[in-house]
């Protein structure tokens, strides 16, 4: 089983891989920083991993990525979108989309497309947050509407949901999940990740939001499914918005 991990340098991407190796997998550790997904790799107990170094920043290097995957590999079991990022401040990538809706949605939309057909089922961490979104396809930048960063992520994360019912509608196995509130860096310097960490008890280890991942990545899920607590539960999918997204994600990484 080859299974392909993305933000896999720590937190639920690392723990994911170090459950799956231990399953064994042969895991591909995709991420930033070279230094830190070789120590992931070091610490797996099943078979050898391998290591890929991307900057979801840039759709060039996703495309480079997905370049080295297809010579590598010419089969996948599992693509394991995991990578993602939260930012209070309104940023642009060097491709000219807000940082958020590239590295959560455009990039892992990309990479999947650059592997087509050669993937048996793909796994998208989405997020509770993605039920309160409110995508607008025709302005993935939020550059018409007022900006605020939580309001931008549920947004991406919504598109984690419609990206993941949009492939169940091509005959692709595609589910993803809401791993809860996880105790790691993302969202560190913000207030309402502060107030999270501080109830005890709310903020659970990496391993914990890493079983939902692993779940479906191993057991069949219904393709297009949501999932939360390791059950199918309702998203926030409608079918023509998904439609829509897709064709212009389309043309956001073909631009």
């Amino acid at each position: 089983m080859i299974s392909v991990i993305t933000g896999a340098s720590s937190g639920i991407g690392a723990a994911a891989a170090t459950e799956l190796s231990r399953r064994g997998h042969h895991v591909v550790l995709v991420g930033r920083d070279r230094a830190r997904l070789d120590a992931v790799a070091a610490s797996l107990t099943g078979p050898e991993a391998d290591v890929l170094t991307c900057d979801f920043t840039s759709l060039d290097d996703v495309r480079r990525l997905g370049g080295e995957l297809r010579a590598r590999y010419d089969d996948i079991d599992v693509l394991a979108n995991n990578a993602g990022v939260m930012s209070p401040a309104r940023r642009l990538t060097g491709d000219g989309h807000e940082l958020m809706i590239q590295v959560n949605h455009l990039a892992p939309f990309l990479l999947t497309l650059e592997l087509t057909g050669r993937v048996g089922r793909v796994v998208t961490t989405a997020s509770m947050a993605g039920r309160s979104g409110r995508l607008d396809a025709a302005d993935l930048n939020r550059e018409r509407r007022r900006w605020n960063g939580w309001l931008q992520y549920g947004d991406t994360k919504q598109a984690n949901m419609l990206f993941t019912a949009a492939l169940a509608e091509r005959d692709v196995h595609a589910t993803c999940f809401h791993p809860g509130v996880i105790r790691t860096g993302f969202a560190g310097g913000t207030l309402l990740m502060r107030a999270c960490l501080a109830v005890p008890g709310l903020a659970k280890p990496p391993e914990r939001g890493a079983a939902g991942l692993v779940e479906l990545a191993t057991t069949p899920g219904r393709p297009g499914g949501y999932y939360a607590g390791g059950r199918p539960t309702r998203g926030n999918a409608d079918p023509e918005l998904a439609e829509r997204l897709w064709e212009v994600s389309l043309r956001a990484v073909n631009g």
